[in-house]
């Protein structure tokens, strides 16, 4: 099993280090402490397990070290900065392994910028030695890029020369997006395998700037603080992320706040949120004294590991089906507590890291659907997961035989743009993009009850059903969808998700992940002759030249 939970004093690859309010995040990559048997990761080059330690070190950075205004990410090696993703891994893994990898990677990349825009955190990327393929895409998420110029030192993106694939992780888009290197030069620089050094790598926008080793110590040093002093954040008492309560068993992982139960003969997964201890603190100080039990930041981690638990290790599962369970009232406080302690560096974060949460919802590679039923407590924040879904269904009334009341939904402010998708809008406002006037409409509620008439008035739901309709409607929407070509719906899933504005998220996840799906399949890549298999043996990849 893939365990995403790690804390910094079980890391392999990674080290933390504090000097006022900068942080120094330094790569130094165990070659032995690999995720799976048949490879080493020389040369600073990563597999999972690395990525999975770097997540985490970025969360207790943002939640745990209040008075870190910058990071400073360097290699421990001054020789390499980092190789990329490592080249027999690659070749030795599935095909889902490599596209979740890509995509886990793509997320902890993006949220670095976006503790950059939102959090007050500079990054600031010191590249000594090669940074090559994953390398460089790292470097490439820090607001600025210092190289040492010696002539040696280099950045540059070589898979489609060497290994027949792209930069997996978003470095083609970022080159020209987020840098603006002029397309010809990014022909060039992506083509070649030596990349760009010195003077030419600043000239080309592929770095920011080029220091002599004599002077680049103190050129980053003085560069960090100065970023430092760009930050809000405020110092003072963190957040201890203490590990998560939760029990796995064969038939799903039981949490605090979230509970999956997965269906392996009906290839399903159902998630359900449930608001227990969600009573409000008194004041932001107060929720930051209650540390990880903080209800909203107890969920979020919860519904976040449940996720990339499904994602890694119940490939077979195709449709997930979203629940909650609970005090509508309860949730709605939360939402409420939320908006009106925004400005609090902890709350902020809260809030930030349930939209990175939602987002990696939006991304996983699954048909979902959401349930909303007697009992649910879908209002604000959770509301989202409604909209989030490819197919919402909400029950009219009661089950016959149970006399718990009826379903009602409830919006808040939160629901139109505090939580934006990929896209930078909202779910309601993706949901409704051809009919603004609906959006406005939804927005007149913020606050009301809605039961399931109202819901399906709005365009809330897909459909609003009774309990009659919903025995048999919903099992054979649930059955249809389990029973098509997983290929086929990730193809339609991620098409029809994301419409409305295209972002440079959108490209790396849209574009770039997609591709590099099919990429991943071609002989080209990994046949036998292919050049990930056949990298570093020395013997050159046979290739099938037809274009298609």
């Amino acid at each position: 099993m893939i365990d995403f939970q790690i804390n910094p004093s079980k890391y392999n690859h990674w080290k933390l280090e504090f000097e006022g309010d900068v942080c120094r995040l330094i790569m130094d990559v165990n070659p032995d402490a690999t995720l799976a048997e048949g490879y080493q990761l020389k040369m600073n080059s990563y597999d999972l397990g690395v990525d999975i330690e770097l997540n985490d070190a970025l969360q207790r950075i943002r939640f745990e070290h209040p008075e870190v205004k910058s990071v400073v990410i360097s290699s421990g090696n001054e020789k390499i900065f980092c190789a990329g993703a490592n080249i027999k891994m690659l070749g030795l893994s599935t095909h889902a392994h490599k596209v979740n990898f890509c995509k886990f990677t793509n997320e902890t990349r993006n949220s670095i910028e976006d503790s950059s825009e939102n959090s007050g955190l500079k990054f600031l990327c010191a590249v000594s030695g090669t940074a090559a393929g994953g390398g460089y895409e790292l470097a490439l998420a820090a607001d600025e890029i210092y190289l040492v110029d010696d002539g040696k030192t280099a950045v540059s993106l070589p898979e489609v020369p060497l290994l027949a694939v792209l930069p997996g992780t978003g470095g083609l888009t970022r080159v020209v997006d987020k840098r603006k290197v002029r397309r010809d030069r990014a022909d060039i620089f992506c083509s070649i395998e030596e990349g760009a050094a010195g003077q030419k790598a600043v000239d080309w926008r592929l770095v920011d700037v080029a220091v002599p080793r004599s002077q680049f110590t103190d050129a980053v040093n003085k560069r960090a603080a100065e970023l430092a002093a760009l930050s809000d954040r405020p110092g003072g008492q963190g957040c201890e992320l203490k590990p998560l309560t939760r029990t796995i068993t064969d038939s799903g992982v039981e949490y605090s706040t979230v509970s999956v139960e997965v269906d392996r003969e009906g290839r399903t997964a159902t998630i359900t949120i449930k608001t227990n201890d969600a009573a409000m603190p008194a004041d932001a100080a107060a929720a930051l004294a209650q540390g990880a039990e903080f209800w909203t930041l107890r969920m979020t981690r919860e519904l976040d590991d449940a996720i990339l638990h499904l994602r890694a290790n119940e490939l077979e599962e195709g449709v997930l089906m979203f629940k909650t369970q609970g005090d509508l009232d309860a949730v709605l406080a939360a939402d409420a507590f939320l908006q009106a302690n925004a400005g609090h560096w902890f709350i902020r974060e809260t809030i930030a890291y349930y939209k990175r949460v939602m987002k990696r919802v939006d991304m996983t590679s699954r048909t979902l659907v959401t349930l909303v039923e007697p009992g649910s407590c879908f209002g604000g924040l959770l509301a989202e997961l409604m909209f989030a879904a490819d197919r919402c269904y909400m029950l009219e009334g009661q089950f016959e035989g149970d006399d718990t009341p009826d379903a009602q939904v409830a919006l808040t402010a939160m629901n139109f743009g505090t939580l934006p998708m990929s896209n930078g809008i909202s779910r309601l406002d993706t949901r409704f993009l051809g009919e603004p006037e609906s959006v406005e409409k939804a927005q007149t509620t913020i606050g009301q009850k809605l039961d399931a008439a109202a819901c399906d008035e709005l365009g809330l739901v897909t459909e609003a059903l009774d309990d009659i309709d919903w025995s048999d409607e919903v099992p054979h929407v649930i059955q249809s969808r389990a029973s098509y070509s997983p290929d086929a719906l990730t193809g339609l899933e991620a098409n029809l998700r994301f419409a409305g504005p295209e972002t440079m998220e959108t490209k790396i996840f849209g574009r770039l992940t997609a591709w590099q799906n099919w990429i991943f399949q071609r002989p080209n890549a990994v046949a036998e002759g292919g050049a990930l298999k056949l990298y570093g043996t020395g013997t050159r990849p046979t290739y099938d030249f037809k274009r298609v």
